[in-house]
């Protein structure tokens, strides 16, 4: 993945989840908009969010909200620049997610 614009540092995250944050990170991808935001950056790496709003027929606000319950649940990162925001997939948040998915 291209370091460009996306610079935040993912977390380094415990594998010791309660059952409460599991279903917190099933609740924010239990949206088709976010799952397909989370698969778009997964696939190109990082984008603007202009970008972001070319992949989806929604709203520039929609997917404002869509973005935010994504980062608040840690699945992708943004970092901003003086007049733009980059996101990309926190790689470390999503590798756990999956193995606690895998481990149900």
């Amino acid at each position: 993945m291209s370091t460009t614009c996306c610079t935040t540092e993912p977390a380094v995250l415990e594998m010791n989840f309660q059952p409460e944050e599991i279903a917190a990170l099933c609740k924010a991808l239990g949206h088709p908009a976010r799952v397909k935001l989370l698969r778009h950056l997964s696939n190109y790496g990082e984008c603007f969010f202009g970008s972001l709003t070319d992949i989806l027929p929604l709203a520039a606000s929609t997917i404002s909200q869509h973005v935010s319950i994504l980062k608040e649940a840690g699945l992708i990162l943004g970092s901003a620049d003086e007049q733009r925001v980059c996101y990309c997939v926190n790689e470390v948040r999503l590798a756990q997610f999956k193995k606690l998915v895998a481990g149900l």
